[in-house]
């Protein structure tokens, strides 16, 4: 992709789409080669400053560059506007929208201290933790720093599957204007993780393992040596109960169970890394991958208080997916069968959209959500009048 460019631009000319499920970082590059040759593009990815730079370059070369087509960013959007034009459309605004989603092993499959497995790349997990998050909650603007990201969860009840944590997704705001409606007070997104994992991950991020800085000694240390540097004792000292008094927690308590099952107490040696955080990950990706047989879930539930003339509304929408043993994740079917459909509508030219995209319109997201119910992809929505 860097290095080859006219390889690239050979693979794209002549074509008339193209999908990139490459990481985010090269997917304007790729935009660039589908300009030059006339292909459109699908992306599961947000959209960059970048990517939104091409807007009129593809507009004037006939192109659709759609992005976000996938679940989250993805099915989001698109069942959000389903309801939030049907508000409109009614009569009604939206007086305060949530939303929350998350990829979790299924019930029968959460059985390590984290109630967490890895169906996509440990490294994205553990880097989104290091965003900050920032919502509006009744007219006020709530900036959470990264250092605090996980301290500010709050449970969420999820019918059928009981209380979730909650924690904010990056920057809720841009979605007031991109879901048009201006009339909201409320905008909160988030991300949805079982009981015990933000503890955790707080606790890891204030030692300092979500840091990037470059550690050359790293490689060759144990996990034990590693903790003992970071808490300031040596490592034949108890390295466990300075961890538990530098995180202010009880030897007993769920966070140092979490940490010694994680291995960052153990004498074995750490990966070839010089990064805490990609040390954390590619410990995360031993001791917490998917077994065979073994089913993840994705969870994303939409919440709104809709307001009309007469009559004020609740609304919920729940859609709630799992993997087949053998087959497919649920990760892997949420996020790519919007964009493999998306590709294929616009292929038959039932996407006649130019310039760049996601999919917030009913010409994008209508045909979509129709199609992914007949694969049993639904959002199940409950309605609630209030006096």
């Amino acid at each position: 992709i860097t290095s080859e460019g006219a390889r690239l631009g050979e693979l794209i000319a002549g074509k008339d789409l193209t999908v990139s499920l490459l990481p985010y970082i090269y997917h304007v590059r790729v935009a660039e080669h589908c300009l030059q040759h006339g292909s459109h593009l699908v992306t599961t990815s947000y959209v960059s400053e970048a990517m939104r730079g091409l807007d009129e370059p593809a507009r004037a070369a006939g192109l659709i560059l759609l992005n976000e087509i996938g679940l989250d960013p993805g099915i989001d959007h698109m069942s959000a506007m389903r309801i939030i034009d049907s508000v409109h459309q009614a009569g009604g605004g939206v007086r305060a929208f949530r939303s929350y989603c998350g990829g979790l092993p299924a019930p029968e499959a959460n059985d390590n201290p984290l109630g967490y497995k890895f169906s996509w790349s440990p490294r994205g997990v553990v880097l989104a933790g290091r965003n900050d998050g920032r919502y509006q909650e009744s007219g006020r603007i709530r900036q959470v720093p990264n250092a605090r990201l996980f301290a500010t969860h709050t449970l969420t009840w999820i019918e059928g599957l009981g209380d979730l944590e909650a924690y904010p997704n990056r920057d809720s705001l841009p979605y007031i204007s991109l879901y048009g409606i201006p009339e909201t007070d409320t905008m909160y997104r988030g991300t949805l993780r079982n009981l015990g994992w933000c503890d955790v991950m707080q606790k890891l991020n204030e030692l300092g393992y979500f840091s990037l800085e470059d550690r050359p000694e790293l490689p060759g240390g144990t996990f034990r040596q590693v903790m003992a540097r970071l808490v300031d004792v040596e490592p034949t000292d108890d390295v466990a109960a300075a961890l538990a008094a530098r995180l202010n927690v009880s030897p007993t308590s769920g966070v140092m169970h979490a940490i010694e099952w994680l291995g960052l107490l153990s004498d074995a040696p750490v990966s070839n890394q010089t990064t805490l955080l990609d040390v954390l990950a590619d410990q995360m990706l031993v001791k917490m991958p998917y077994r065979e047989g073994e089913r993840d879930m994705v969870v994303l539930v939409h919440e709104f208080e809709a307001t009309y003339r007469d009559r004020d509304e609740e609304i919920t929408s729940t859609l709630i997916d799992f993997g087949a043993p053998g087959s497919d994740t649920a990760m892997a079917r949420t996020v790519g069968l919007p964009a493999a459909i998306a590709a294929r509508l616009i292929l038959d030219g039932e996407i006649t959209l130019t310039g760049v995209h996601i999919p917030v319109l009913p010409e994008l997201y209508q045909p979509v959500l129709r199609e992914l119910a007949e694969l049993g992809i639904t959002c199940v929505e409950q309605r609630r009048t209030l006096t």
